[in-house]
């Protein structure tokens, strides 16, 4: 009797077929994850728009939805919140810096019981406050009520990511001959960008969604809807601005989880 002959092995799947199988499943959640959110948001705008335009709508409602207007508010609304951000960044991230170094470390507690106060006060109350004391009505008093309200997430962050770096790593760095101030661009600030990057995001939303109250003192943005629709009794216009106020929040949010993403430093 013949001896029987082996079962031929199956040749192992080489090593790069293998990765791209798993490249493939690893970017399709990814992807997933970045489309659903302008899917869903444009999902909602085609429903407000067949909605606004099943309605009859009066003279009063024909001024306030029509493409001109919204894209006026739009742009007030994504000005003031974006302007609001930016000098949010450029002045807590700087100084969550200044206060993580050991000479100014003793002001930690006065600077943040500061920008506790600025967001423990309401904004509307911020709204009213700044035209009393600037003199003056619009985008400027809305801007830095604004800031003052969204300060501490940014400034709190940039100290949380600044404290929880391993003191090892800046005495490695130290102990390579490098400066503080390279230890802090080259070590300390990249492996903080993260967080920094969270506390960033979430002022911007912040900002976004707090905008609306610059309609009490003639700054725009999408309030006027929302307090046109409640003056007047016209829910076809205050629904029209609180979904786009909605949509816009979401958007912000979907483009900066998308920047955190682009910007956090590989291996983080």
């Amino acid at each position: 009797m013949g001896a029987i002959a082996p079962r031929e092995l199956a040749a192992p799947a080489p090593a790069d077929r293998l990765d791209a199988g798993f490249g493939k499943r690893s970017v399709l959640p990814r992807v997933l994850r970045y489309l659903a959110m302008p899917l869903l948001l444009t999902g909602v705008c085609v429903w407000l728009y067949l909605y606004v335009t099943s309605k009859e709508l009066d003279s009063i409602e024909q001024r306030t939805l029509n493409q001109e207007f919204l894209t006026q508010k739009l742009l007030e609304h994504v000005k003031l919140a974006g302007a609001a951000t930016l000098l949010v960044i450029a002045i807590a991230v700087p100084l969550g810096i200044l206060l993580t170094r050991p000479p100014f470390r003793r002001l930690t507690p006065l600077v943040i019981g500061f920008a506790n106060i600025g967001q423990a006060v309401p904004t509307l109350g911020l709204v009213i406050f700044f035209p009393v004391v600037m003199t003056q009505i619009g985008f400027r008093p809305v801007l830095y009520a604004l800031v003052i309200h969204s300060a501490l997430t940014v400034l709190r962050n940039t100290m949380v990511g600044l404290h929880q770096i391993d003191r090892s790593l800046i005495e490695a760095g130290r102990g390579m001959g490098m400066t503080k101030l390279r230890v802090l661009l080259r070590i300390e600030l990249p492996l903080s960008t993260p967080i920094i990057l969270a506390g960033v995001r979430t002022a911007l939303i912040l900002n976004v969604g707090t905008a609306t109250v610059g309609t009490f003192i003639n700054a725009g943005t999408f309030g006027d809807l929302i307090t046109n629709g409640i003056a007047l009794n016209r829910d076809t216009v205050l629904i029209t601005g609180g979904v786009l106020t909605a949509v816009l929040a979401l958007g912000i949010d979907w483009v900066a989880g998308v920047a955190e993403d682009i910007l956090r430093p590989r291996g983080l």
